[in-house]
């Protein structure tokens, strides 16, 4: 793992089970320890397995690559947090790309939007689902989605209103098959924020997405606490789908884009 390890955490007892994909899980095998997050106004309690480094899998490394990026709480999950909280996301349709333990997911749920967390590691949507109840007290949606081949349970319940990821553009081909989903999941008039530290292959993202049309508003945000390799700074990207007609107005008398751009600015 390349990565920094997260700083100490308070150790709590795992008890619980919860039903995932048709299955129990039960995520006491994991030692589960937790770390208290501020998002804005919200002070949520996030349990995560002690150490991610334990859980690299090498059959399924040698197979796709892939490493338990989802056990850990980046910066870049902080800061999608924090804009997410201070957001007024009542009855929007929030989709949460490559969610992890979920903390954006969770500060959207507890915002009131109908909100749905995705992950390729089923391991982590079931963190996602357990944070999201001890927050909330409510059930989170979960789906397993892998970017490449997006299940058609997904598709199906496109598009959203917002679309968010953080930190997920580590590698080159993951900014190739958001290049290709993003178009598939937002809505014409809706957006996606996607929270990185600068990543290198970041840049093939944007670019591909400006190629289509889309525009861009970047905001950059200067971390007080604990960071990563990348440093201090994570940009929340903005992202909107090139412009179309008007949508028709919603329930609240407010076509879908105004409701969308009062999420970004309340006032």
């Amino acid at each position: 793992m390349v990565r920094q390890d997260p700083g100490p955490a308070e150790v709590v007892p795992a008890r619980g089970r919860w039903r995932l994909a048709s299955r129990e899980m039960d995520i006491e095998r994991f030692g589960p320890i937790r770390e208290d997050i501020v998002a804005g106004g919200m002070r949520l309690g996030i349990l995560r397995p002690p150490s991610a480094e334990d859980l690299i899998d090498e059959e399924e490394y040698a197979r796709d690559e892939r490493l338990p990026y989802w056990a850990e709480l980046w910066p870049s999950a902080r800061v999608l947090a924090g804009a997410l909280a201070g957001a007024p996301l009542a009855g929007l349709r929030v989709l949460e790309l490559g969610c992890g333990l979920g903390l954006p997911s969770v500060v959207a749920l507890a915002r009131g939007a109908r909100t749905l967390a995705t992950d390729w590691y089923a391991e982590a949507l079931a963190f996602a689902e357990r944070n999201a109840l001890a927050a909330t007290g409510r059930h989170l949606d979960t789906l397993l989605v892998d970017w490449r081949d997006p299940p058609a349970a997904l598709l199906r319940r496109a598009p959203f209103d917002l679309v968010v990821a953080a930190d997920v553009l580590y590698e080159a081909r993951n900014a190739e098959a958001l290049a290709a989903l993003l178009p598939r999941v937002v809505a014409p008039d809706g957006e996606a924020w996607i929270a990185d530290p600068r990543r290198p292959d970041a840049a093939r993202l944007w670019e591909a997405l400006a190629a289509q049309g889309w525009q861009s508003e970047v905001e950059e945000v200067r971390l007080s606490g604990r960071v990563d390799e990348a440093g201090p700074v994570v940009r929340l990207h903005r992202l909107s789908p090139p412009p179309r007609a008007l949508s028709p107005p919603s329930q609240d008398g407010r076509p879908e884009s105004d409701r969308l751009s009062r999420a970004r600015d309340p006032r």
